[in-house]
């Protein structure tokens, strides 16, 4: 027995399935198409010809010229006409069967005589309109963020912004405001009158979620590894781009960091994750989210171990966890190319190479990306892969602080920053002060600091101790 006939026997020993079905070769050509249809508007499959029946008896075909030909045919009925690869022959018993493969994620939404399949089961079932308009959201035959946003006005867009936006692209071509953000798919004309698109608010909006429900990043620092009542919290609303800043804001606040002992001997702070890999992320999924989905957020979740982004909506078009580093598509080409004049993103490239390469750089486990039931999760995980390591990797010494609270101290919940502040003072400095902390986290505002350590002294786990500039902080030790 052929590898080829091997594996279809696999094949047909697991049964019937979503993605597996079989018809006999007399099969009607709308009977094969209705399958090969649904197929293609779920999630792919292999259809055969010449096997029959629950029990999966294996009859062949009696031409298996025809039989191909059938199966062709069924595939011009489909609207648009469905391509797929050359059926093949594979014989099985000495008798030939039929396999024709639906790749998974077709560029089109498929129908047959004006109905809508897919693959429920083994059942071929009518598509609901909810879900119908969705898969062709993913599949780019309409857009939601070019529709016009049902009962808004212009005077829902901050048109300082969009003036600062627009002035900053310097020629396009257009000699008004107005018509630089229709060409740009943030404006539309409907009835004589301009209106914003969902884009357009999402970008521009004085009030984005009052329009996009959902549209908003739910930020979390936790104490573990796991959910718990111990933990920090965010819910980051406004448009797109003060998305991306305040996230970025959080993360800075939010990351513990490692020393870094390099060639020269002094230590340098980093991260434990690439700051940049953690910013890509987010900007990929406020770019690339389904804002059709209003009942979900996109969600940036830190833990001890490992910090995920979850994405409302699945992979776009013929995006696959496959070919997910190669492959290149866009839900939402308006937001991407503003987003991309402004700075935030490479308009040729999702950032996903980019993020691969800099958890790499930092000597990291590879990102994890996952479908899941409502939507798309990426997560980078925070242990070295020590074994990694080379020859060259030796002039660098990367040395974790020698205490880690992991979040909290005494069942009390601290930041990173407190953290930091108490792993100094556990290491033979008897006192910190503002300034301590503050060359510790050079990065984060002045007053941010004075907060952290007044929430310390809040919190009976420091003592304040001196009067104004000489004022310095203890630990309690009772």
């Amino acid at each position: 027995m052929s590898a080829a006939s091997d594996d279809l026997w696999q094949i047909i020993k697991a049964g019937r399935s979503a993605r597996t079905d079989w018809l006999s070769d007399t099969t009607p050509v709308d009977t094969v198409a209705a399958t090969m249809a649904a197929m293609a508007n779920s999630q792919g499959g292999m259809l055969l010809l010449g096997v029959v029946g629950p029990a999966a008896s294996v009859m062949g075909v009696r031409d298996a010229d025809s039989a191909i030909d059938r199966v062709l045919q069924a595939a011009l009925v489909i609207e648009p006409p469905l391509i797929i690869p050359l059926p093949r022959i594979v014989h099985l018993r000495q008798r030939a069967v039929i396999v024709a493969n639906v790749p998974r994620g077709m560029p089109h939404v498929y129908s047959l005589d004006g109905r809508y399949l897919y693959r429920e089961g083994i059942e071929n079932t009518a598509l609901k309109p909810r879900d119908l308009r969705r898969l062709m959201m993913e599949r780019g035959e309409f857009s939601f963020e070019t529709e016009i946003v049902r009962g808004a006005s212009v005077d829902d867009l901050d048109w300082e912004k969009a003036r600062e936006y627009v002035s900053s692209l310097g020629s396009i071509g257009e000699p008004s405001l107005e018509k630089a953000l229709m060409k740009r798919g943030c404006l539309a004309m409907q009835d004589g009158r301009l209106r914003p698109t969902n884009a357009g608010v999402l970008l521009f909006g004085k009030d984005p979620q009052r329009h996009v429900r959902g549209a908003e990043i739910n930020a979390a620092r936790f104490a573990g590894e796991t959910m718990s009542d111990k933990f920090t919290r965010q819910d980051i609303v406004g448009t797109l781009p003060d998305q991306i800043r305040r996230a970025e804001t959080f993360l800075l606040d939010n990351l513990r960091k490692d020393f870094l002992l390099g060639r020269s001997m002094a230590r340098e702070e980093r991260f434990e994750y690439p700051m940049e890999a953690a910013r890509e992320l987010v900007v990929n999924a406020v770019a690339h989210r389904d804002y059709s989905i209003q009942g979900d957020t996109i969600r940036l979740f830190i833990f001890g171990n490992r910090m995920e982004v979850h994405s409302p909506g699945g992979l776009p078009g013929p995006i696959t966890i496959t070919n997910i580093k190669d492959e290149r598509f866009s839900r939402n080409p308006t937001i991407v190319q503003v987003l991309s004049d402004m700075g935030f993103i490479e308009r040729l490239g999702y950032g996903v190479d980019r993020v691969i390469d800099l958890m790499a750089q930092q000597n990291l486990r590879e990102p994890f990306f996952e479908e899941t039931a409502g939507g798309f999760r990426v997560t980078l995980y925070s242990h070295r892969l020590i074994a990694a390591m080379t020859h060259e990797d030796a002039s660098e010494t990367v040395t974790s602080a020698p205490l880690t609270f992991e979040g909290e101290f005494n069942g009390k919940p601290i930041n990173p920053r407190q953290e930091s502040a108490l792993i100094y003072l556990h290491n033979g400095n008897p006192r910190i002060t503002n300034s301590d902390l503050q060359a510790i986290c050079p990065d984060v505002h002045p007053e941010t600091i004075r907060r952290d350590l007044a929430d310390l002294v809040t919190k009976n786990i420091l003592k304040k101790l001196g009067q104004k500039r000489g004022s310095y902080y203890v630990l309690k030790r009772d």
